[in-house]
């Protein structure tokens, strides 16, 4: 007896009942960011949440924080449509994860304060570097909200059959709207409550869909593939490797370096754990993380193939949004209008959640390092910065961010998401992670090396970016009519990841100018114990 549902179609949709769900959940979420905000009175409270968050609770927000729509939309596309290839996403999120918190996670937030360039300022020169860490903070901040950007115009535009360019683009602005809203008044404490809000929606649904679709299967993951296999347009190919990266391995390669690197250098994840309130708690954090991001990416298996046997890869691509509707489309097959509607709430305040924690570090970076320890302090680093004015100057460039980040994702329309992400990944990996490592496990390593590292891994990776197919000369490139594509890998990371490594080496022994040997060794105990790092957050 087939208790599989019928093929989804359009007229099964329904956009008065999807945008009430979606409605309450805004409204819901907006009310915790309100209620969150009242005591937002200093800068430690609208940086890192007045370190007030206990383990489990900060663990939840770092896997609402990390579960972005790419993991969600982006992944659950990519194993419906190229099967192994896709699920490759799932894999190398994972693994990043545990590479950052093996070499960087404890350790830097018993070095920092607020931001990722406290702890590389902590023995180098404040300015030069400080500088540096902010342009590429801000830099993969932009990259990482062009996803999401792209992803909520693709799934608001599902809910609502919005079919056209321009529907398309309004709903991305009225999502960039609402981003500047959420971290205007709430800070990192209503982001926070709302990433953790958004964590529990999102892993629960993830969980009820995956019990479905393995029901409906006799909870058989074989049967699930043969059906997966059947609805395909390339059959057996989509269990096996090589569908999306087999022409080139060299781009899946690069690909992997990105995924499994980048993470360790995203500055949005990193200042997550300047919101609790010692570094063990911060380990507890990362245990609840650990356990939260690994379940779910192992349901992102059944859900793409999923999404492929139930909805079909074809039916998936023809939708508004493309590749990134195989979730809500899944869920639309399984339990109708009132089960999409709500996943692809959920899936809506996954985005939300997220690009309001990377617009609050985007800001935070500049206000705290910029303005706050560049441009207030002055050349000898003897000035004062009001705290009070270093928040102003944080909500006004959260304002900026947001006409950016609506800008760049009207242009990013209907690229996948999970690529899109991978792209700033890459730049993580090149930028931040050679110089994170650096600081916190070589003494000698210099101011010199740093900028080196960071600018010049910076500029090579979007230069590569700009010069590859993701950009132009394919047709699913961002202006297909043109064709500058100079560079032939859609991922950057195989060339400026390793340039990032050199380029902070070969600036630290061509330097003659020596560091502070004491304040390197102050950072070693520092790191690795945490003694002084309570004290030296209160300053």
């Amino acid at each position: 007896m087939n208790f599989l549902p019928a093929a989804v179609s359009s007229a099964d949709n329904n956009p008065v009942l999807n945008i009430s769900i979606f409605g309450a959940f805004v409204a819901v979420t907006l009310f915790i960011v309100i209620r969150a905000s009242r005591n937002n009175k200093t800068a430690a409270d609208y940086y890192a949440a007045g370190r007030s968050f206990s383990g489990p609770q900060n663990g939840f927000a770092i896997a609402g924080d990390y579960l972005s729509a790419a993991s969600f939309l982006g992944i659950c596309g990519a194993i419906a449509l190229n099967g192994y290839d896709g699920f490759l996403y799932s894999i190398g999120f994972l693994v990043a994860w545990l590479v950052a918190l093996l070499l960087v996670a404890e350790l830097m937030r018993n070095t920092g304060k607020f931001t990722m360039a406290d702890v590389l300022a902590f023995r180098l020169q404040q300015r030069p570097v400080r500088m540096a860490a902010a342009l590429t903070t801000l830099a993969v901040c932009f990259f990482y909200l062009l996803a999401q950007m792209s992803g909520a115009g693709g799934l608001v535009s599902l809910l609502l059959g919005i079919d056209n360019e321009i529907g398309q683009s309004l709903v991305i602005a009225i999502v960039g709207v609402l981003m500047i809203l959420y971290v205007l008044i709430g800070g990192m404490k209503g982001t926070t409550w709302v990433q953790i809000v958004k964590a529990v929606l999102l892993i629960a649904g993830a969980i009820a869909m995956t019990l479905w679709v393995l029901a409906l299967h006799g909870f058989s993951l074989n049967a699930l593939l043969e059906a997966a296999v059947d609805k395909s347009p390339v059959g057996e190919r989509i269990l096996g490797p090589g569908l999306q990266y087999g022409a080139n391995p060299l781009d899946f390669l690069s690909l992997g370096m990105a995924l499994v690197l980048g993470t360790a250098g995203l500055p949005h994840v990193l200042m997550r754990f300047y919101t609790v309130p010692t570094a063990k708690e911060a380990r507890r954090s990362v245990v609840w993380a650990i356990w939260l991001i690994g379940l779910f990416y192992l349901l992102t298996l059944v859900l793409g193939y999923g999404a492929g046997a139930l909805v079909g890869p074809e039916v998936i691509e023809s939708a508004p949004g493309g590749v990134n509707s195989a979730a809500p489309l899944l869920a639309q097959a399984l339990g109708g209008p009132i089960l999409m509607g709500f996943i692809s709430a959920v899936a809506f305040a996954t985005i939300l959640a997220v690009v309001a924690g990377l617009t609050i570090t985007a800001a935070a970076s500049f206000a705290h390092d910029i303005y706050a320890n560049v441009i207030r302090r002055g050349k000898d680093g003897t000035g004062t910065a009001d705290p009070n004015g270093e928040v102003r100057v944080a909500r006004r460039t959260v304002v900026v961010i947001g006409i950016l980040a609506i800008v760049g994702g009207i242009g990013a329309q209907g690229q996948n998401i999970a690529f899109l992400v991978a792209l700033a990944f890459a730049v993580a990996a090149s930028a931040n992670l050679p110089t994170i490592l650096y600081s916190l496990f070589w003494r000698r390593f210099n101011t010199r090396g740093a900028v080196w590292s960071m600018y010049g891994g910076l500029a090579t990776a979007i230069v590569l970016i700009i010069f590859s197919p993701v950009i132009s000369g394919g047709e699913k490139s961002m202006f297909p009519d043109v064709d500058f594509a100079l560079f032939p890998l859609n991922n950057p990371g195989i060339v400026s990841i390793p340039l990032g490594f050199l380029l902070g080496w070969l600036g630290t022994v061509t330097s003659r100018t020596p560091e502070s040997p004491a304040l390197a060794a102050e950072m070693d105990v520092r790191s690795l114990t945490g003694f002084g790092a309570e004290k030296a957050v209160e300053h």
